[in-house]
């Protein structure tokens, strides 16, 4: 990651795969500000926004920037000028809410929304708390991407331990009921990761085929379940793990796919 307080130049591809792919100082704050429970917070560099942390970063400058809050304004200035990316391995975690149309039609539409927001924050913390880039909130969906200069070289390993702790947390145990139902969906291949779009619109976020296939995982978790891809479960260390095994025919795949079935009682094992 570069820092945003001391970039001026515009970031080129090899920058942006350096980036992406190797650790740097920096990520040290990093961890330290996700830490903070001061939610919300930068969805790249994880500054917090609320809270006593956010009145501190406000005070320095470095609160949400006026015209997109999901960034502070330093990591929004370094995003808006430096426009590309680069391909890089990585691991993505889509996680949604199942039978969410089911659930507003039998809700009051502010019950809804306080459902949709808890549910908005219990995944980000997750996500930040195993080092991923928040990437969006899609209706009822929340996208992590995890890079290794950020999750490590077994950034799949991170993105089945971040989704077993949101089955966790959002209620999905051998006994009684979920708060609310969340399936989830996590690959791991070649994606392009860097910012898009135009002024205000600048978005840091992944795309490709490996995005598309995740995204269609998730569509098919029914409520408490993880489907994990083959490369996920290689780069995590669990192909040898017990699980059920599913081929799939995912809409727009020209072939089935083969993936591992995962739920919130998983105990990984240890990382090699």
């Amino acid at each position: 990651m570069v820092d945003p307080e001391t970039t001026d130049a515009t970031i080129s591809e090899e920058t942006w795969r350096q980036m992406l792919l190797v650790p740097a100082p920096v990520m040290r704050l990093r961890r330290m500000w996700g830490r903070i429970p001061s939610a919300p917070r930068c969805k790249w560099c994880t500054r917090p926004f609320g809270g006593p942390g956010g009145s501190v970063m406000s005070a320095i400058g470095l609160g949400p920037w006026t015209k997109n809050a999901k960034y502070c304004t330093g990591c929004f200035r370094v995003l808006r000028r430096s426009h590309g990316g680069a391909e890089v391995e990585c691991s993505l975690l889509f996680a949604d809410v199942r039978g969410s149309t089911s659930l507003a039609e039998h809700m009051r539409p502010r019950d809804f929304n306080r459902l949709m927001g808890r549910f908005y924050d219990t995944a980000t913390d997750v996500l930040v708390r195993h080092d991923a880039i928040v990437d969006k909130f899609v209706g009822d969906e929340i996208i992590g991407i995890f890079v290794p200069a950020m999750a490590g070289a077994q950034h799949g390993r991170e993105a089945i331990s971040a989704a077993i702790e949101l089955l966790q947390r959002t209620g999905h145990r051998p006994t009684g009921k979920p708060w609310v139902p969340v399936g989830a969906g996590v690959n791991s291949g070649l994606a392009y990761v860097g910012a898009i779009g135009d002024g205000p619109d600048t978005e840091l976020t992944a795309m490709g085929d490996t995005v598309n296939t995740t995204a269609r995982l998730a569509s098919e978790a029914g409520a408490g379940e993880i489907l994990v891809t083959d490369s996920a479960a290689e780069n995590a260390g669990l192909t040898s793990v017990a699980a059920e095994r599913r081929t799939l025919s995912l809409k727009g795949k020209s072939n089935p796919i083969d993936v591992l079935v995962f739920g919130s009682s998983l105990a990984l094992p240890p990382q090699v």
